[in-house]
């Protein structure tokens, strides 16, 4: 499913839905942001991203097709019980034009698509904690650390949509 931004558009598909180069361009963002610019060692690939839905805003860099905002959609049970937005991030490019929070909008409508009426549960990076807080997150756990990464986890009650 692909739907259109002002800047960006926007698709919502499975692995097997996405051509290898969206994949490979999909990786390769999730790496430059994780290990290269947080400096954070871990495996990226871990085996979730197979049952996941994955949403990425593509955007024009020089004049081609790239990734500027990417979250993949965790099915509920599988890393918390509630349904999760996982691996977010806003490539280097695209900060600061909005595309973070176009794509916490389109993660949310895309998955009260999938998982109506439920709520969900994210491990945010805690200097992230008020951005998550405005889109009616709630912190309910300390602050801990993932990868030396301060996070905490909130939760967004369910929809009465």
């Amino acid at each position: 499913m692909t739907t259109q931004s002002t800047e960006l558009q926007w698709q919502c598909a499975s692995l097997d839905a996405m051509t290898a180069t969206q994949l490979y361009d999909v990786f390769a963002a999730r790496s430059e942001v994780f290990v290269v610019e947080q400096n954070c060692v871990f495996l990226d690939m871990d085996g979730v991203d197979k049952v996941c839905l994955h949403l990425t805003g593509w955007g024009k860099r020089d004049g081609k097709e790239a990734v500027a905002a990417y979250l993949r959609i965790v099915p509920p049970g599988l890393t918390f019980t509630e349904a999760s937005l996982g691996r977010v991030i806003t490539t280097k490019d695209f900060r600061g034009s909005g595309a973070g929070k176009e794509l916490i909008i389109q993660g949310l409508l895309h998955l009260e698509k999938h998982y109506p009426q439920q709520p969900v549960r994210i491990g945010a990076q805690a200097y992230l904690e008020k951005f998550y807080a405005s889109f009616g997150f709630v912190t309910v756990s300390e602050m801990y650390l993932e990868d030396d990464i301060p996070h905490v986890e909130m939760l967004r009650p369910a929809s009465s949509a």
